[in-house]
């Protein structure tokens, strides 16, 4: 009995290997058919949310490798100076703040994607970054000052591949118009603008509320001194 407990249990893990492998291997689809990919994505359920955290940590070790490997020729980085933690944070806060803002705010006229669906099909829009970006690294160091531009053309192909599958994304997600997607492309700013400014104004407040009652305390004591 023990044995064939044993055997499912490595059985149950091969399935979820491949299972994982087969989503993964499924961004590629995703970004040359945009259309179809990010439907059958969710509604077809083709991605896992393992596959868009790999991919979403790929993303930040990328970025991290391209701070600290590009050549100085195109990207000039005192790594010294360099804070990875923040780093990591000017991609997951604005990640999870889209992810949010985009879900709240479709929510409220007819969007059907959830916001794990959000999420995952965000996450499955990244995978042109590292994929463009890990090879440009390399070819960084092997250029000169005049060659330097085909590193900026494929920078920003990667940025801008990533904005046109994250529009297309959210367009088969929730099934709006690509008009309409538009429309909630610049509210979704808005609505993360406004988040931002409230989040400061609280963590304000409460930095200013515990201010003074360490005051108030340090009083207290002067006083009772």
């Amino acid at each position: 009995m023990s044995y064939v407990v044993e055997k499912f249990k490595v059985f149950g893990k091969k399935e979820t290997y491949l299972k994982f492998l087969n989503t993964l291997k499924y961004s590629l689809y995703v970004i040359f058919h945009p259309a179809d990919g990010f439907w059958d994505l969710i509604h077809a359920k083709r991605g896992s949310y393992s596959a868009a955290n790999f991919i979403v940590i790929l993303t930040l070790l990328t970025h991290v490798w391209k701070l600290r490997f590009t050549s100085f020729i195109v990207l000039d980085v005192n790594w010294e100076e360099v804070n990875i933690f923040m780093e990591f944070a000017t991609i997951l806060l604005p990640l999870a703040i889209f992810c949010i803002c985009n879900w709240a705010t479709t929510t409220l006229f007819d969007g059907k994607g959830k916001l794990g669906d959000v999420y995952m099909g965000t996450a499955y829009a990244l995978t042109p970054y590292p994929l463009i970006q890990i090879p440009i690294i390399i070819l960084s160091n092997f250029v000169t000052i005049e060659e330097a531009a085909f590193y900026n053309v494929g920078n920003t192909v990667s940025f801008l591949w990533c904005g046109m599958l994250l529009i297309m994304a959210m367009m088969m997600i929730h099934q709006y118009s690509f008009g309409k997607t538009l429309a909630f492309a610049f509210i979704t700013i808005f609505a993360m603008l406004v988040f931002i400014f409230i989040m400061l104004l609280f963590f304000s407040m409460i930095s200013q509320g515990i201010a003074y009652f360490i005051s108030l305390g340090r009083e207290v004591v002067f006083r009772l001194n």
